[in-house]
């Protein structure tokens, strides 16, 4: 399958400002912990209603040996670049790319984008890049189709790892030290605007060790754009579009998931962006099929989850989809308290933040 188009769910009069909450600016995390598993980790017992603060290395004691463990293997690319108009380097320019529609054709934000008008062309890297506006897209993003040496460059990839800066965030003004600690320990495929910030706290010691307990581990892949940070600007949240992210269901992952789960074992997913892809491709029994495409689906409370049954997921800005998602698998009352108690107990938040496990 090669495209799907996902419908947001029934109308709710939840209003976006529902989904606010006070965050001291001390607690955005601007750096990684020193060890990616010695995040803390906040555990929310959805039958209980019960709280328990442990570190991530601790999750093992909450995974059975027959649960299937899912995780989004997208890897981020240095899709930030800066240069300047053609033939005029007084004009400067900053793109963030977004998605590969083709080859050497990408969807980009471009700053300032009262520049960028269509037939703009702009020089990155001192004209190892060019590239030129061929038309603009929802939201005002840009299509830039690319041109660079071919016979000195084996792909556009190649000269992003030369040129390109890793996106971080906004929220983030520390310099990473590390451009590693801003991907996952599983990254595979290129093509992410974002990490999956989930998945960043586990170590290649702690999967093993997870193997080791029978859980299986069953990769899929969302590459994530801005579909899942943009801001929700609507005033009632059933009135806000997601930006398509695509995404893709191995095979392979799909029988795994499905036999664990026929099985008894639970679905958990590592992130939003998992979650999100599974949700998309669930029929309405959970079985998961292998799918790709792309996905706009949107989740907030009132949604019914058809596959997953647990989440592991990071602190989310307020008055954002993910923090109404998360919202829609627990409840906008709960989900708030949780945070208020995390502020109070001095959690970190947000990309480098600590994690939250959600049974």
């Amino acid at each position: 399958m090669s495209e799907i188009i996902v419908n947001k769910q029934p109308e709710t009069e939840l209003r976006t400002a529902d989904f606010d909450y006070e965050l001291p600016r001390e607690l955005i995390a601007q750096t990684p912990a020193q060890r990616r598993d010695a995040s803390r980790l906040m555990v929310l017992h959805r039958d209980t209603g019960g709280i328990e603060h442990r570190h991530f290395s601790d999750i093992t004691d909450y995974l059975h040996p027959e649960d299937v463990l899912v995780i989004n293997d997208s890897k981020v690319i240095p899709a930030r670049l800066y240069g300047h108009v053609e033939d005029r380097p007084d004009a400067a320019l900053e793109l963030l790319l977004l998605r590969q529609r083709e080859l050497n054709l990408w969807e980009v934000l471009v700053k300032p984008g009262k520049r960028a008008r269509v037939g703009m062309r702009a020089v990155f890297g001192e004209g190892m890049l060019t590239g030129e506006v061929t038309d603009i897209v929802e939201e005002g993003n840009r299509l830039i189709r690319f041109s660079y040496d071919e016979s000195r460059y084996s792909s556009i990839y190649d000269i992003l790892h030369r040129i390109g800066l890793m996106p971080l965030p906004p929220y983030i003004t520390e310099q990473l030290q590390d451009n590693d600690r801003y991907q996952t320990v599983y990254a595979r495929e290129e093509g992410s605007a974002a990490a999956p910030t989930a998945g960043l706290h586990f170590t290649t010691e702690l999967l093993d060790r997870i193997r080791s307990k029978g859980v299986a581990i069953a990769p899929v892949m969302l590459h994530v754009g801005l579909g899942t940070f943009r801001p929700v600007k609507a005033d009632r949240i059933d009135r806000h579009v997601m930006h398509s992210e695509f995404f893709s269901v191995p095979a392979e992952s799909a029988r795994i998931i499905n036999e664990r789960r026929q099985a008894g074992g639970r679905l958990i997913c590592v992130g939003t962006t998992s979650c999100r892809t599974i949700e998309t491709v669930a029929d309405e029994d959970g079985r998961i099929p292998a799918m790709h495409g792309d996905t706009g689906i949107f989740i907030y409370p009132g949604y019914r989850f058809k596959a997953v049954d647990a989440l592991i997921t990071n602190f989310h800005l307020p008055q954002s989809t993910l923090l109404m998602l998360v919202s829609a698998f627990y409840s906008r009352e709960k989900m708030l308290e949780a945070y208020r108690i995390a502020v109070q107990e001095r959690y970190r938040f947000f990309s480098f933040g600590d994690a939250m496990l959600i049974l």
